[in-house]
């Protein structure tokens, strides 16, 4: 894998995203050089995935300043999306159970091939596109360390039949086809064992070392984090009306039935893990549909 630092400072000063319900973060502060890995700690509902859309330029701020190497948000927003690419994040950058793992891999590098480079690249000799293509995906592959020997059927193993770690990995790897700047992952160590989540954690620090800055979303941040620079979201946003203004939800662009239906969150603190499933799910398409008015 090419080692070059190619990873994207990150920084924030008061930064704050504002959904139909209210805030569903605010006064975030970061300074990350480029090549760190950004833990971003936080109980579901408290804004993790909307910090993790606005910082790649997929969600409109509304408040406060913040960068991406020299871009800044949220003028540059066109220009960091170029240079960032999500894993892992429900609703906008999910896995297809019914594809292959090769199938996946496959796509992902005949979009990069076609979207992802300069016109000259695409004027050379299909030969030469396709070993780089090869080269992208291997180098991918070796980043997120998804051995495609030890999976069922290699790389004609359905993605239903992965076992979470091994999503991830796969996520993660589509990513990095693309060689982002800065690697952006929701849910990191959602329903992963201690050993599963050791290992995603180790990932990442790999890929990190390698220069790619990352941005993981977590319960958690790793026991040994004196590497990592930690962002919090748990202090809840304030209230308006008797509700969280963040409207429970990483966005809150909910609609009227899904009001009427589903009663206002709590603080998410001490939630089972299945319900922080569900909630960052539903977050996620919140933040996405919130997304597409940025």
């Amino acid at each position: 894998m090419d080692s070059t630092p190619h990873g994207a400072a990150v920084t924030a000063e008061r930064f704050g995203v504002k959904g139909p319900r209210g805030w569903a973060f605010r006064n975030v502060d970061i300074t990350a050089g480029p090549g760190s890995l950004i833990a971003v700690q936080g109980p579901s509902g408290s804004g993790r995935t909307c910090l993790l859309l606005a910082l790649t330029g997929r969600m409109k701020s509304a408040e406060g300043t913040a960068g991406i190497g020299q871009l800044a948000l949220p003028k540059k927003k066109a220009a960091v999306r170029s240079v960032t690419a999500l894993a892992h994040v429900p609703g906008i950058a999910d896995l297809e159970p019914a594809l292959t793992v090769g199938e996946h891999l496959r796509e992902r590098a005949l979009l990069q091939g076609r979207f992802g480079g300069s016109l000259r690249a695409l004027l050379r000799p299909r030969r030469e596109r396709r070993a780089e293509a090869r080269a992208l995906v291997d180098d991918a592959l070796a980043a997120a360390g998804l051995d495609l020997a030890a999976l069922p059927k290699g790389i004609r193993t359905s993605v239903r039949d992965l076992e979470r770690l091994e999503a991830l990995r796969l996520s993660v790897a589509l990513a990095m086809i693309g060689r982002p700047r800065l690697l952006a992952v929701d849910d990191t160590d959602l329903k992963l064992s201690d050993e599963e989540r050791t290992a995603a954690w180790e990932m990442l620090r790999g890929i990190a070392a390698a220069g790619t800055t990352v941005l993981a979303v977590c319960s958690e941040p790793p026991g040994d984090g004196a590497d990592v620079v930690l962002v919090r979201t748990g202090n809840r946003p304030e209230r308006t009306g008797g509700q969280d203004a963040a409207g429970a939800r990483d966005a809150g662009a909910r609609s009227p039935a899904q009001e009427a239906e589903e009663p206002a969150a709590g603080d998410g603190d001490g939630e089972a893990e299945d319900d922080d499933a569900k909630d960052d799910e539903e977050g996620a398409a919140d933040a996405l549909a919130e997304a597409g008015r940025a």
